[in-house]
């Protein structure tokens, strides 16, 4: 073989490291793509050299899986996503069944409303619904990965799974919140997983400023495993004893409702 050529079998790992980059960069612009990402961001956070990446995003232009806004250059999903997206649905997806029941809890309370289901050690914002109030929650976009115990819809989610799954997450996930939170431990969290087993909702506090607090259920299939978990976030000065109650309710109305539906569509084999 010429010594300027490459074998297959590193034509293969390289192809395949190309890959992973790509999808790095991907999860990256899907956890911003509200605001955008710069180049410089998305270059520091995976680590990579700064012409590796600028190649890795033309390229992806080019096939529209991403786009670049002219003016600030920011980098947002694109088309191609969106196409294959709905071509991967299912036929009837959860998303479909929840929404209609998360912009009536968004209508009735006025809050911000998300829909969070699980992907490995992490809840995924699937869904959410803005409600009047005029203070907006943007406190978790659609797309976002985070640690299934940040956030009340994944704590609801967390404290739904069996108790070896939640030993497992938890050990893992305490590291990953401590990066940000030096604080945080592992008798925190039991804590907080034994709290929402026992009132049968989940807090948790969001931001320090401004003060958001979010109250979170989880939602079941009809064998009983968790499906999703759906949260209400709003200032913490909105969440005094009696509006907390009436929140808790609206929530329970609308997985009592999900719930139903799950098992109609399950009924009819018409959910994926």
């Amino acid at each position: 073989m010429n010594p300027t050529q490459s074998s297959p079998a590193a034509c293969a790992a390289a192809g395949t490291q190309t890959l992973h980059r790509a999808v790095a960069l991907l999860r990256l612009i899907t956890a911003h793509n509200r605001s955008g990402s710069r180049l410089v961001d998305l270059y520091r956070r995976t680590g990579l050299e700064r012409p590796t990446a600028h190649r890795i995003l033309q390229g992806m232009i080019a096939e529209q899986l991403i786009r670049q806004d002219s003016q600030s250059k920011r980098y947002y999903l694109g088309s191609l996503l969106y196409e294959m997206g709905l071509a991967a649905a299912p036929k009837l997806a959860l998303r479909d069944i929840c929404h209609p029941y998360l912009e009536a809890v968004a209508e009735h309370t006025g809050d911000t409303v998300f829909m969070t289901v699980r992907s490995g050690f992490d809840g995924v914002c699937v869904a959410r619904a803005d409600g009047s109030f005029p203070i907006k929650m943007f406190v978790h976009d659609v797309g976002r990965h985070r640690p299934l115990n940040v956030g009340a819809g994944g704590l609801a989610l967390l404290s739904a799974l069996p108790d070896d799954d939640i030993q497992r997450i938890s050990r893992i996930n305490v590291e990953r919140t401590q990066r940000k939170n030096p604080r945080y431990t592992e008798a925190q969290l039991r804590a907080s997983i034994a709290a929402t087993r026992r009132r049968g909702y989940a807090t948790n506090k969001v931001m320090d400023e401004p003060p958001v607090h979010s109250v979170g259920l989880v939602v079941r299939y009809p064998d009983g495993t968790p499906a999703a978990g759906i949260s209400v976030s709003t200032l913490a000065s909105r969440l005094g004893k009696d509006r907390l109650e009436m929140v808790v309710r609206c929530l329970g109305d609308a997985v009592g409702s999900i719930e139903a539906d799950l098992r109609r569509q399950m009924e009819r084999g018409r959910l994926v």
